[in-house]
């Protein structure tokens, strides 16, 4: 089963087209990534770059991708990659996805779909449905997010996480306080309270944004011209 989130920015296309597309714009947001680096190649080709992920303090693994994007009429661009990491230690092999910008009346609906495939034989299988690829959607609904706040509300990436980490810091306070000092009733209360108060306007939340793809979604046919990572 493969990935889908949407969200709508309310900015303009280009802002959003320069965040997402240019590899020093896209590492500050993204949540899956900690480093993008484009890699040297031919004036118009699809775009090379490599990309790695600190799984660990002491772990690091990366992996190689391609990308080519385009312009339709009415405004709509659309941008497919592959990709493939070849670390023995990533549980993501290889895989593909698009990005799509859709002109909308307050903004830009922008959404993605992608899919990869595990290695690790029938454990990875098994370890990516429970949870690796639970964990995938929300990172990059968060990050969509945290995206959307800096399109929209000039928040930089570096300040949303810092509201997170802040926000998530005084909602771990308050249960800890409560299950020290509160009665086991209102404890559960203030448990089930930090749960589902909705976050600060300022602080990324994957909640936001659409997880489920509409009707006769498929990918661009753009995808398809790309070679193998």
């Amino acid at each position: 089963m493969g990935l889908y989130i949407e969200t709508r920015v309310r900015a303009d296309m280009d802002t959003l087209w320069e965040r997402t597309q240019e590899p020093a714009q896209h590492q500050r947001w993204d949540l899956r990534f900690t480093e993008i680096h484009q890699l040297p190649g031919e004036p118009g080709a699809p775009r090379r770059f490599r990309y790695a992920t600190r799984v660990l303090p002491f772990l690091t693994v990366a992996g190689t991708g391609i990308s080519a994007g385009e312009r339709h009429r009415a405004g709509e661009r659309v941008s497919a990659l592959r990709f493939a990491s070849p670390h023995p230690l990533s549980l993501l092999e290889e895989g593909s996805g698009y990005w799509r910008y859709v002109p909308a009346a307050d903004g830009v609906r922008f959404l993605t779909g992608y899919d990869y495939r595990p290695r690790w034989g029938r454990f990875g299988r098994t370890a990516d449905r429970l949870l690796f690829r639970p964990l995938m959607g929300w990172a990059t609904a968060w990050s969509f997010d945290r995206l959307r706040l800096w399109c929209e509300r000039d928040v930089t990436p570096a300040r949303s996480l810092a509201h997170a980490l802040a926000e998530s810091g005084a909602r771990l306070a308050a249960v800890a306080a409560a299950a020290v000092s509160a009665p086991p009733a209102a404890a559960a209360a203030v448990a089930l309270a930090a749960v589902l108060l909705p976050p600060s306007p300022l602080t990324p939340a994957a909640r936001r944004c659409l997880r489920t793809p509409p009707a006769r979604t498929a990918p661009p046919a753009l995808l398809g011209t790309l070679e193998p990572a």
